[in-house]
């Protein structure tokens, strides 16, 4: 199995999917507690949301691998995201309802979480680097959407039940101003729950390449599960639900796609 999957295509935009993969080596597998084996932390689903890409200009780029392996939304050297609020660390040791990962005496030590950067973190950053490189060779600018989901209620990040749509701009310092404004106003309109640069406002990815003064312009996309999947244990995806999600989801990538520099 690959590690990475890539999909070329000719547009300005690359859509990013680091957390949505399940696949973990053995060798940390077994390292594991029964909690963590079910990976209750998967962006579930979420590439199947975004299955209308095919038929459109645009680039992906997918880790096949969990986040317990390691987490690619996160600075590999450790630097906290939200200073001063609960986060879990570029190899998680606990799970977001703070189950621990790992079994009594396997939690990673810091030479092998040194070794999972090197062998799971920096090759991904390399390729997603590469795609923009490549696409802004192309276009003069390239453009990036981190896809995420997460449980609609998880206490330990946030308190009461989280918007469907919550958009990640760095506070406005990842993506040009109109863009930010116009993909805003879009969700503003929609008959999702929305709100921009709130609790997530953009992770590792967003906030690193998002250099609007280069040309390229980042968000994340952070969508609460009980908009398309049943959160009831069985993670089942929600065709119903789903289809009128993935719906307004191509109205903003199209628009997005439309953007010229």
């Amino acid at each position: 199995m690959d590690l990475i999957s890539i999909e070329e295509r000719a547009g300005p935009l690359l859509v990013s999917f680091p957390h949505s993969g399940t696949f973990i080596p053995q060798d940390i597998k077994q390292t594991l507690t029964q909690v963590a084996l079910t990976l209750p932390d998967t962006d579930w689903h979420v590439p199947r949301l975004y299955d209308f890409l095919t038929d459109m200009p645009v680039s992906t780029i997918v880790a096949n691998y969990s986040r317990y392996v390691v987490d690619l939304n996160r600075f590999s050297q450790g630097s906290a995201l939200y200073p001063g609020q609960s986060e879990t660390e570029v190899c998680p040791t606990t799970t977001f309802h703070e189950q621990a990962i790992y079994l009594s005496g396997k939690t990673p030590n810091k030479t092998q979480i040194d070794e999972r950067i090197h062998a799971y973190w920096q090759p991904y950053h390399d390729a997603l680097r590469a795609q923009l490189e490549r696409i802004k060779a192309i276009h003069g600018y390239a453009l990036l959407w981190d896809a995420h989901s997460i449980a609609s209620k998880v206490p330990r990040f946030f308190s009461g039940t989280l918007p469907d749509l919550n958009l990640g701009t760095g506070n406005g310092l990842s993506c040009r101003a109109d863009l930010r404004e116009k993909l805003f106003k879009l969700m503003q309109q929609s008959q999702f729950s929305a709100v921009r640069d709130s609790r997530f406002k953009g992770g590792y990815i967003t906030r690193h390449y998002g250099r609007p003064q280069e040309h390229i312009h980042a968000m994340q996309m952070e969508i609460a599960q009980g908009a398309y999947m049943e959160e009831s244990g069985s993670n089942t995806f929600n065709k119903t639900k789903a289809s009128k999600l993935e719906a307004f989801l191509q109205k903003m990538i199209t628009l997005l796609t439309a953007t010229s520099q």
